[in-house]
């Protein structure tokens, strides 16, 4: 099993919280954390660069023939 957790905010929001409306990352690293039964072998953390959408997994390795990690771990 792993496991992973997104948040983005909503243009509406952006709109009404101001231009700088940004991701809690201290959240969605809670989120991720919870995950923990689902992959205690990983966790990584991805925001955008405007802070708008974040990614946050769990990782549990079974068999590992190559460290393989998300897509986004290496942007």
């Amino acid at each position: 099993m792993c496991g992973i957790a997104g948040s983005f905010v909503y243009a509406e929001r952006a709109g009404r919280d101001g231009p700088s409306a940004r991701i809690d990352a201290t959240r969605l690293e809670r989120m991720r954390d919870r995950m923990a039964p689902r992959g205690p072998d990983g966790a990584g953390l991805w925001l955008s660069p405007d802070g708008r959408v974040g990614l946050a997994h769990r990782r549990l390795a079974i068999i590992d023939f190559v460290l393989v990690y998300p897509p986004w771990a290496g942007s």
